[in-house]
């Protein structure tokens, strides 16, 4: 068959440098830029290379104390608590880091975490446990899910007198959840453990306060949902543990700064200025991210509205055309939803999955290749013997309705034509 005729994007896209030839529906895996935030970064990048070395000696810094301004006032905490890193996974593998360095994990102490995790930062948790003699213990969070309770006790069940740190996703990457982690924060620290929230979905996807979150570190990425360009991350560290007087906390690599105080500059901020020659240009291009997606608004609040109300309404499209239902409630959603695809039994479903692909399932393959569709599409074959298939969308200004009833029509006739195989 031909490729079909493509529904059209949202007015907005003519802002990003997509490929028209595509219908995108995965800015959840990876954002995407809009072009006067990629224009802002290259003159930045030809401002640096004019004079490398002035630029690093006499105006980096600078620079980088103006993002956490921004920063701090979008996330709603003190500017000087922010550390600038390259993503969400670089953050928590800098806290772990610190907390095995500091002695504040040993052996037969516990973590939680929860199968939710993106997979990069439980192999960080695995990692840390191992090197002290220490256990990761699985909260049992479900899916399908009722309500943001079955989280709240999910993780109280696995809390033990051993229990040292929890793990959560504000946004759970696999399954799109927005979990209360504003609740379970309180109640683990009443509990005596501290947690560390990775938030790779959530600045510009929701509306931040950590002042009022208070956990003991959050970490997250801004070239998601804020749609700075990609390698731009921001890592929080509550300031009782930020100026540890035995242990300070320190960035996972020490450059000439590590041994050069700055007087009157807090050693935190100058570590983490400098982490050896990089190219710092998406971090420094995060204040015009929020200043370029607030404006193609009233604000970010409309933007963050207008995201959810479009993601909701692409999920019940989808789920409407291939006759499933919802596998979370609607206050369980921000601007990406993973659904249980329809099953073919539970033999062919892993058949299917197991099936040659360059992503993680066939179907993946067909839409992309026969329907210009880019969406992400995934199972659990061997895994348990789950053999659950999924898939995620996400809802970015630039998309629209009638993107999300193509989808539904192509994922139709995929599905379909797969139960003849």
């Amino acid at each position: 068959m031909g490729m079909p005729d493509l529904p059209r994007p949202s007015p907005l896209a003519s802002h990003w440098a997509l490929d028209p030839n595509l219908c995108f529906l995965n800015h959840g895996s990876f954002g995407a830029t809009p072009r006067a935030v990629m224009a802002h970064q290259s003159d930045w990048r030809s401002r640096l290379e004019a004079d490398p070395v002035r630029f690093f000696v006499e105006e980096h810094e600078g620079v980088m104390d103006d993002v956490r301004r921004a920063l701090g006032t979008f996330l709603d905490c003190d500017w000087d608590s922010l550390a600038l890193i390259p993503n969400a996974s670089h953050g928590v593998a800098t806290v772990m880091h610190n907390i095995v360095l500091a002695g504040r994990l040993g052996a037969g102490d516990e973590v939680i975490v929860n199968a939710h995790e993106y997979p990069a930062c439980q192999n960080t948790m695995r990692w840390a446990a191992s090197r002290v003699g220490a256990s990761v213990v699985l909260a049992d969070v479900p899916f399908p899910i009722a309500s943001p309770d079955a989280v709240i006790e999910a993780y109280l069940r696995a809390v033990t007198p051993r229990t040292r740190l929890a793990l959560v996703s504000h946004v759970t990457s696999p399954t799109g959840l927005v979990l209360p982690v504003e609740r379970l924060v309180a109640e683990l620290s009443s509990r005596g453990v501290e947690t560390l929230v990775d938030g790779a979905h959530a600045p510009g996807m929701l509306r931040l306060s950590l002042r009022r979150m208070n956990a003991a570190y959050f970490t997250g990425n801004c070239h998601k949902w804020i749609c700075s360009p990609k390698g731009s991350g921001v890592l929080y560290v509550r300031e009782d543990l930020r100026r540890d007087a035995r242990h300070g906390f320190r960035p996972l690599v020490l450059s000439n700064n590590a041994e050069k105080p700055k007087p009157g500059r807090d050693q935190f901020l100058t570590e983490f200025d400098y982490l050896g020659t990089t190219d710092c240009t998406a971090l420094y291009s995060i204040p015009k991210a929020i200043d370029t997606i607030g404006g193609l608004a009233s604000g970010w609040p409309e933007v963050q509205g207008r995201n959810r109300d479009l993601c909701l309404k692409g999920r019940e499209i989808v789920c409407s055309a291939l006759g499933i239902e919802p596998p979370a409630p609607a206050s369980m959603i921000g601007s990406i939803a993973t659904m249980i695809l329809p099953s073919h039994g539970a033999e062919r479903d892993e058949r299917l999955m197991r099936r040659p692909t360059k992503y993680h399932d066939a179907l993946q393959d067909a839409l992309l290749n026969k329907w210009s569709i880019q969406i992400p599409v995934w199972g659990l074959a061997g895994k348990s013997g789950d053999s659950r298939r999924f898939i995620r969308i996400s809802a970015q200004l630039y998309n629209s309705a009638e993107q999300y009833e193509y989808l539904a029509k192509a994922m139709k006739t995929e599905l379909e034509a797969e139960g003849k195989l």
